[in-house]
């Protein structure tokens, strides 16, 4: 049934298999112990070739600690490719907003270390005299080989990472954004010749070349295999086209698709897909939009707001017209469920991968669908309502001011009380979140203190 905010019902029916749950904290696990491993190797080498003994006067200390960062630096730049490499197992148990949680800290923290890497191991070829520096990296750009093509990388990088702090990604179009992030890519590339050439910690010890060379290859590799050759496999085989362009709400419409053999696609409800329609201005870049309806194998569709050129442009897609896709993609999917009640708390357009989970789970679920003034797919909660035990409470009005996220209708208590007061359970469920990223975080810091456990609570910003 749908409600509006104030009733709650009661008990669970069906049980759901968590084992995705175990093996998705198994892979966490053993990702994060690599990740420490690999550090721990590069430092352990680093102390074997010298690296301690050569502290003992300024400028070998100089040139031994830019050495350090400059190996940790580089072994972070790689785990942070193959973060955003989409390898199916670690973007199964991550899902995509850890993922990019991750992919930042990585980022940031190798771009500093190779930055520090940079001055601090001029600075040594320089003997420690600041005013020596200047011609230390002239000649080091001019008679080492690769370190040109070093400096040109570390160029890319730092473009990136400019573009990636959140003023900048405010300021910029998500198709300029993307394109832009793509020089990551490059910079590391570049760094390639600089490091396997000249590096004194490569060349040294086999084992260590080998871990050098191996962690190349791999972070190539998966980048070739899971971001060009399975999108590209995927989409032969499947071949999708638009069926129809549907209005769902002012400026909100839906798209939906068909192919060949979408029984193979492994899509889950609540994921996303990169989606590319060509003809349509930025097409060459994918955008994400996620399935508003759970795949039954033989259609798809996504539900898409008009926010830029590129998505208002979808309106108007034609019956037909090819669609490019990379994915599936995300976490927010039952493989992460791990308790038989759930609640579902969407905002606006991210109410849509809700929708789907919505259709696909069972047992005892709740929704809680906040929007402005008019929700998104009232009519198909209204049936799923009917058709099995799903709650649907709606929070219409606008936003309460301060810390709340909670619409104007609700009764002017804190959010805690409120949320305990529409799930008197809420403690024992599991909890899926998807809206902008201020009011995600708003939701789960409530649900936190409303007593969820932070493993049960799993979200999604739809803001880029």
């Amino acid at each position: 049934m749908r409600t509006t905010a104030g009733r709650t019902t009661g008990s669970a029916t069906g049980t759901p298999s968590f084992t995705g749950a175990r093996v998705d904290r198994a892979v966490r696990l053993a990702t994060g112990s690599a990740l420490w491993l690999g550090l721990l190797l590069v430092t352990y080498w680093w102390v074997a070739g010298g690296g301690i003994t050569g502290l003992t006067s300024w400028t070998a200390g100089l040139l031994s600690v830019g050495r350090l960062a400059g190996l940790l630096g580089s072994a972070l730049l790689l785990a942070q490719v193959l973060a955003m490499a989409r390898i199916p197992v670690v973007e199964r148990a991550f899902g995509q907003d850890a993922v990019i949680r991750h992919h930042r800290i990585l980022g940031f923290t190798s771009l500093n270390l190779v930055l520090a890497h940079i001055v601090v191991i001029t600075w040594g070829y320089a003997a420690g005299e600041l005013t020596a520096v200047p011609t230390a990296f002239w000649d080091l750009v001019t008679d080492y080989p690769g370190v040109l093509l070093a400096l040109a990388g570390t160029v890319c990088l730092v473009l990136t990472a400019v573009s990636s702090v959140r003023a900048a990604r405010r300021r910029l179009r998500y198709e300029s954004w993307h394109l832009l992030h793509l020089y990551a890519y490059l910079g590391v590339g570049l760094a390639l010749p600089h490091q396997l050439w000249t590096g004194q910690e490569f060349l040294t010890s086999t084992a260590a070349t080998v871990f050098w060379w191996a962690l190349w290859i791999a972070a190539v590799g998966a980048v070739l295999i899971w971001r060009v050759g399975l999108p590209v496999v995927r989409n032969l085989r499947h071949d999708l086209r638009v069926t129809t362009v549907v209005p769902e709400a002012d400026g909100v419409f839906s798209v939906y698709l068909t192919g060949r053999d979408l029984h193979r696609l492994p899509a889950r409800a609540g994921q996303f897909l990169g989606w590319r329609f060509p003809g349509r201005p930025g097409w060459t870049r994918a955008n994400p939009y996620s399935l508003s309806a759970a795949p039954d194998g033989r259609s798809l569709r996504i539900t898409v707001k008009a926010l830029g050129d590129g998505s208002a442009a979808l309106a108007g897609l034609a019956p037909g017209t090819r669609a490019l896709f990379e994915g599936p993609y995300g976490r927010l999917t039952q493989r992460a469920r791990t308790s038989d009640r759930v609640l579902l708390v969407g905002a606006g357009v991210g109410i849509t991968p809700l929708r789907a989970l919505a259709e696909e789970m069972t047992g005892d679920v709740a929704v809680l669908h906040r929007f402005t003034s008019q929700p998104l797919f009232a009519r198909e909660f209204a049936v799923l309502a009917a058709e099995r035990r799903l709650r649907v409470v709606d929070l219409p009005g606008h936003r309460r001011g301060g810390d709340s996220w909670l619409g104007d209708g609700i009764a002017p208590v804190d959010d805690v009380s409120a949320l305990r007061a529409l799930v008197p359970d809420i403690a024992a469920r599991e909890v899926y979140v998807c809206g902008p990223e201020q009011w995600t975080a708003l939701v789960r810091a409530t649900a936190l203190a409303a007593g969820v456990p932070a493993e049960r609570l799993h979200i999604e910003n739809f803001a880029w």
